[in-house]
């Protein structure tokens, strides 16, 4: 079984410059737990709904927000997105993801040709959606 096969092929990109503001926006009005982040097209690095939730203050949103805790979503993603990108090919095969997901403590791997153009992501949710189907 190959990655091409199971992996979700619609991505959702943000600059490096995006305040956290605009990643938070994204996150709650859409069923993405992982965002690429890009520069010139480039691919830099990605932020998780788990990065996002570490970087801004638990207070956003709330009534006990302050001005202090509506600052921290003036944050960049290029400040909080992880830069160490784990990658495959689209003709991995599930072992290869279960391998990955299992070494590297992760919670997506991108799927990118040969040429490093992203083609989709495989988080363990769809891992997971997958083996149960």
């Amino acid at each position: 079984m190959q990655v091409r096969e199971f992996m979700t092929s619609k991505v959702v990109c943000v600059e490096l410059d995006d305040s956290l503001q605009v990643v938070k926006e994204i996150f709650d009005n859409t069923r993405f737990h992982h965002l690429l982040v890009v520069d010139d097209n480039k691919l830099r690095g990605v932020i998780s709904d788990r990065d996002l939730l570490k970087a801004i203050s638990p207070n956003v949103g709330s009534a006990a927000e302050t001005e202090r805790d509506a600052a921290t979503l003036k944050k960049r993603a290029h400040q909080v997105m992880s830069r160490n990108l784990v990658t495959l090919q689209p003709e991995a095969t599930l072992e290869d993801v279960v391998e990955v997901f299992t070494c590297c403590r992760i919670s997506c791997v991108l799927i990118v040709d040969k040429s490093g153009n992203v083609e989709g992501i495989v988080s363990w949710r769809d891992l997971l959606k997958f083996v149960r189907a």
